[in-house]
């Protein structure tokens, strides 16, 4: 090992003296210099920007070859054969480089489309960012996009919901290379932010896998189908055709919370809970937890002439968190993730102008997080766990990708793309440091419960032809897609879920079985594993559903400064009826470098199995104590009883008014926007089911509950110039946004009960008033730093006591530090939440949802995170 250190710091140090600096200049055809192009050595992190004159000075060997990029010009390589190097970009860009989500034209750039998009350098900003999971990485850089870590939340713990616009997460459509990503099968309860809705698990993607993330923040059913009202995430992955690249990042978080906290609160100095003990023993201080190491590495190789294979690995071990919380909730922190990750991208071509291409992956992850902590009464077998315990709710997690495709041209200008996409997710989940309690001593302390998968199947055929002759241009595009899905849930083991009698023996007949009683309370001791009770044979099924699409969509340009864009898709789904949908879209010149854009649409999204069929009989805790709850399937006799009806279609309007320009070292874009959503589905508060005699105290739905309106103002202003050898560069993004219920549709029930104050707070918390963020970058050489600012609004939740639970405006402060030591060898240190904020502290009553002394929040809630990061480059 010592030998092989040696050896690569001797190659770097040959290759740091063997280059030289290489100067020149960028030009379009008319002979203007360009300012601002991407000048990058091929394959490495090297790179600069012309300057206001297009001159620019990289640091270079002969041989190499430097990569010309500037948006609206065709991208062009040239090899390095002296120290001087005059270069012209000709107007007009390639397939590869311009095709972005919201436009099916292949001439399109992103300051010219009719609809705002933001396009992310995932190589950027990832090695310039301590972040190490993609919902992390975009809530810092893109406007409207949030995304919130959760503790005490069940499956959510595991998995983070992200939404774009203030919208459910199953309001934003996943795309990976344009073919659509399928969902979680998680569907997210209790406090979290989405609740009631089912997500696309953005964190399964390895973040070295991504070339770039392109976001459509506009309606875009018509387009691309369900799921799509807030808009699209395309994720394109790494078609690197030569050599080896990753990472080695490790860092840990500061438990020093900011806050207040009295003499023995959990998780403070002196009473830390022991990882290692039964879930109430003490444990020794640390100063830092949470501790994060991620392996990543991206392997490229080319096939043939224009083909290639790129393949990713991803190593994530990361440790719990835990922040002052009460009695109660002794976890209260970040859940513990161990995963590995492998993703492919491979196209190789097969005729002339037909190209097959292959991509997907595999993402394993095993996750552990603390639930309630149970302290006494007839939930705590003091044999088994003297002075109580707290369950811990571990999951395996296995998300499965594959799609595969092939395109080609034909000899009249049609392009033709075939292609089959197949995703599957499975959630299982193991209780351990948990116990029956009708089992008495006799009880385990670690069962199998079960757990939930969903899989799709989208079989597509899109056919576009762009015809130059029709005024200025007119892009057609047709395609018809079929998918299916399935939804399951399965059973865990007996115990997990069963309460027996005195015997010993499952109750099957209440009425001539005893229960076993705490002896202090003489209360019954409840069935199920504690934490989380295990999916029962009556949970289970399997469920199926198909769907037919056809879509139209055309860009037309009328003229040189005038573009008109619209789309109509029809739908039909095999169990709940069609749906038709339509966008019409434009853009104005108003000169060379301002364009007025606008669109207005309608859109869609159907409800989705989990939300139709998922069910569960479940322990509620609150600082009153525990409830047993029925979430009742919405095909249930038991929900027809309560009056709620089946479940349809979320409808939608959209409108969007932007403005964008560019002017050399400066660009910007404005887009305000209005969205109206009709028969939202959510899910609802409590109801007395006593007199059911179901064996629960409550009982809650699924139900097309209210009406929303959105209105809102995106913000991206992006500055970036060298002067002298130094390259500055500043961005800031933010949004604003406020939505309002309209309309609880709570028929003939008490709509305090049915969507009450605090599910309306957990809705609009979903959709935070603004954020703000400031990226600030410097690069002069080898050092390069990094700093950002990020405002987060004020939020206002509501806690079990009916009382407003106030989170102020905070600003977070991120900074990185790097330094290239050699062309393939690069140290980046940093911290994340440098000024180690944390959201306001609340109350002492201890009614939050997570039962800490903060709510899930966009900030979050572990405080700094401190890291080191290698990169390498072979």
């Amino acid at each position: 090992m010592k030998k092989l250190v040696v050896l690569l710091f001797l190659s770097g140090f040959q290759l740091l003296f063997s280059q030289k600096q290489v100067t020149g200049s960028v030009s379009d055809e008319f002979g203007e210099p360009l300012v601002g192009v991407n000048v990058i050595e091929k394959n490495t992190k090297n790179g600069v920007v012309s300057d206001f004159n297009g001159k620019f000075k990289i640091t270079a060997n002969l041989g190499t070859t430097l990569v010309f990029s500037y948006i609206g010009f065709n991208t062009l390589e040239k090899k390095v054969e002296g120290y001087t190097l005059d270069v012209i970009l000709i107007e007009g860009q390639e397939l590869d480089e311009i095709q972005v989500v919201g436009s099916r034209s292949p001439k399109r750039t992103v300051t010219e489309s009719p609809v705002a998009i933001d396009v992310i350098d995932v190589k950027d900003i990832s090695t310039q960012s301590g972040k190490i999971e993609i919902n992390q990485l975009l809530q810092y850089v893109a406007p409207s996009f949030n995304a919130n870590k959760q503790s005490g939340s069940d499956g959510a713990d595991h998995v983070d919901p992200a939404s774009l616009r203030g919208l459910g997460p199953d309001q934003t459509l996943v795309l990976i290379n344009g073919k659509r990503r399928h969902q979680s099968s998680l569907i997210n309860l209790f406090g979290t932010r989405g609740r009631g809705n089912t997500g696309t698990d953005l964190n399964a993607i390895p973040s070295s896998s991504i070339k770039r993330i392109e976001i459509l923040r506009d309606g875009a059913s018509a387009q691309y189908g369900s799921d799509a009202i807030a808009g699209v995430i395309n994720i394109v992955l790494n078609d690197n055709d030569e050599g080896i690249s990753g990472n080695i990042t490790y860092g840990g978080y500061n438990t020093n919370a900011d806050g207040d906290f009295l003499p023995g609160t959990p998780n403070t100095k002196g009473n830390r809970l022991d990882q290692n003990g039964n879930g109430t023993s003490v444990g020794k201080n640390q100063n830092f937890d949470g501790g994060s190491l991620k392996i990543a590495t991206n392997y490229g190789v080319k096939l043939g002439k224009e083909g290639f294979a790129n393949f990713t690995l991803e190593y994530l071990d990361k440790n719990k968190t835990l922040r002052p919380g009460y009695d109660f909730r002794r976890g209260f922190g970040e859940a513990e993730i161990n995963g590995f990750n492998f993703f492919g991208n491979v196209k190789t071509k097969i005729a002339d102008k037909t190209d097959f291409y292959i991509f997907g992956g595999r993402n394993y992850r095993n996750t552990d997080a603390y639930a309630f902590t149970r302290n006494d009464g007839e939930r705590v077998v003091e044999s088994i766990y003297p002075g109580g315990y707290t369950p811990r709710i571990t999951s395996v997690i296995f998300d499965t990708s594959i799609a595969a495709g092939i395109r080609t041209k034909t000899d009249n200008g049609w392009n033709i793309d075939i292609s089959n996409t197949f995703g599957k997710n499975l959630f299982h989940y193991t209780i351990k440091g948990t116990l029956n309690a009708s089992l008495e001593a006799a009880s385990p302390t670690e069962f199998d419960a079960g757990g939930h998968s969903l899989s799709q199947n989208t079989l597509n055929f899109d056919f576009s032809k762009s015809y130059e002759t029709i005024l200025k241009g007119f892009n057609l595009a047709l395609g018809a897609e079929f998918r299916t899905e399935q939804f399951s849930i399965f059973a865990g083991e007996e115990g997990s879920y069963a309460t027996y009698d005195v015997n010993g023996q499952v109750v099957t007949d209440p009425a001539n079985q005893t229960i076993p009683t705490d002896p202090i309370s003489g209360n019954p001791r409840p069935g199920g594993s504690q934490g989380f009770p295990g999916y029962s044979l009556e949970n289970e099924l399997t469920k199926n559903r198909s769907n037919l699409s056809l879509y139209a969509d055309t860009e037309l340009d009328i003229s040189e400064s005038f573009l008109l864009s619209t789309a109509l898709r029809f739908e039909n789904y095999s169990d709940f009826g069609s749906a038709l949908n339509w966008k019409l879209a434009t853009r104005v010149k108003l000169s060379r470098k301002i364009n007025l854009r606008g669109s207005v649409s309608t859109g869609f999204r159907a409800p989705s199995l989990a939300q139709i069929y998922y069910n569960l009989r479940f322990t509620n805790f609150n600082s009153g104590g525990a409830t047993e709850v029925l979430l009742s399937p919405n095909n249930s006799p038991v929900t027809r009883a309560f009056g709620i009806q089946k479940l349809n279609q979320e409808k939608a309007a959209n409108a969007s008014l932007g403005f964008t320009a560019s002017f050399g070292d400066f660009t910007t874009t404005i887009d305000g926007y209005l969205i109206a959503v009709n028969d939202r589905i959510i899910l609802t508060g409590y109801f007395d089911a006593t007199a059911l005699n179901i064996g629960v105290s409550e009982a809650q739905f699924f139900a097309n509950g209210v009406d929303t309106k959105t209105a809102g103002l995106d913000l991206v202003f992006s500055w970036k110039r060298n002067i002298g050898n130094a390259m500055y560069s500043a961005t800031l993004v933010g949004n604003i946004n406020d939505m309002k219920i309209d309309n609880v549709k709570n028929g003939s029930l008490d709509e305090a009960t049915f969507f009450g104050k605090r599910e309306k707070a957990f809705l609009l918390a979903s959709a935070p008033a603004n954020k703000f963020g400031l990226n600030i970058a410097y690069n002069r050489n080898k050092f390069d730093v990094g700093l950002a600012l990020t405002r987060f609004s004020k939020v206002v939740l509501v806690d079990y006591s009916e009382q407003d639970d106030v989170y102020d405006a905070k600003t977070v402060t991120d900074l990185t530090v790097g330094y290239q030591f050699t062309k393939s060898l690069k140290l980046t240190l940093g911290s994340n939440n440098l000024l180690n904020v944390y959201p306001d502290k609340q109350d002492e009553i201890g009614d939050t949802e997570a039962g800490g002394y903060w709510d899930s929040v966009q900030m979050g809630f572990s405080g700094a995170y401190y890291y080191a990061r290698i990169g390498f480059n072979f």
